[in-house]
């Protein structure tokens, strides 16, 4: 039950017009050049190789219908004609055995088609999970949740300065620590990137965190600061 790939080699149709395989390479590049549309010229002339008999891979083309109407027309008096009859007549045998192919005829062949269907669907399903995981994985927190993180980074700050009776000096140095320290542990530009998943591991952090040591050491110097002035 596989599909008969429906176009014919540059090979084949060098045989059916009597021409040596590279004048028939030759003409189909000059077709596509002059063609002024090369995307869509290379889906009726499309590029693939083959193994010759030293088995060395040389270049060929395979040709749709449309190419071969295409190339057929470049033809003149009866080779064009004879051209013409042979390909369609391949192409309507190649059409006759898809179809058929494509008919379960046994018991057997039922149940492949089924199998067949059901592991596509199972291949689709996979695809739809992964992407979907892949959204819940990057989703964003939302405004609202912004605006949780920023209240505990606000409310962290208060109750440090409130302990340590510390001024609005101090209180700078400690918002500009402790917003780094986010922006580095979850390695965002800023709050309002991180990631929904670590909304929550967010604001344990937050919660529980310490100035750094540079920041105590600056906020010490402050204070000496403050005594000698």
């Amino acid at each position: 039950m596989n599909q008969i790939e429906n176009t014919l080699t540059s090979l084949e149709v060098a045989e059916m017009v009597g021409k040596n395989h590279k004048e028939v390479l030759r003409d189909i590049r000059k077709i596509i050049e002059q063609s002024g549309q090369r995307k869509v010229a290379l889906t009726y002339f499309q590029e693939d190789t083959y193994e010759d008999v030293q088995g060395k891979s040389q270049p060929m083309y395979r040709v749709t219908k449309k190419g071969c109407e295409i190339f057929g027309n470049r033809m003149a008096g009866s080779k064009g004609t004879q051209f013409t009859f042979g390909y369609v007549e391949r192409f309507n045998q190649m059409e006759d055995q898809i179809k058929q192919a494509q008919i379960p005829t046994t018991q057997r062949e039922l149940v492949q088609l089924a199998l067949s269907a059901n592991e596509e669907t199972n291949q689709r399903i996979d695809v739809v999970e992964t992407k979907i995981q892949e959204i819940e994985e990057n989703k964003l927190i939302t405004t609202e949740d912004k605006g949780t993180i920023d209240s505990h980074v606000r409310k962290k700050v208060a109750s440090i300065c409130r302990e340590q009776r510390l001024d609005q000096q101090a209180k700078s140095l400690l918002f500009q620590d402790l917003g780094s320290s986010i922006k580095r542990l979850f390695n965002v530009p800023n709050r309002g990137r991180i990631k929904d998943k670590d909304f929550l591991k967010a604001l344990d952090f937050v919660d529980t965190w310490e100035p750094s040591s540079v920041t105590r050491a600056q906020i010490h110097q402050l204070s000496l600061f403050d005594e000698t002035a």
